[in-house]
């Protein structure tokens, strides 16, 4: 599974950080980032999720405000 955030999108809430913190963290920005993003952000094909955190990264994408979490498996 690869994850990528649509920052455009993002309401900085926090809550993917809260829960999935090994995938997801607040930047300086106020906005969520996915952790060891290479700069691509909001482009495919994202960041690898490894699979013990898939389950908290498609629960974070199922709560987020913005709906601005994307997956590809």
């Amino acid at each position: 599974m690869k994850v990528w955030i649509e920052q455009e999108f993002c309401t900085g809430d926090a809550l993917c950080e809260d829960l999935c913190p090994g995938v997801f963290e607040m930047g300086d920005d106020a906005l969520a980032h996915v952790k060891g993003e290479d700069g691509t952000n909001g482009g495919k094909p994202g960041t690898a999720v490894p699979e013990v955190l898939e389950d908290g990264v498609l629960d974070a994408q199922a709560q987020c405000a913005g709906e601005c979490i994307y997956v590809e498996r």
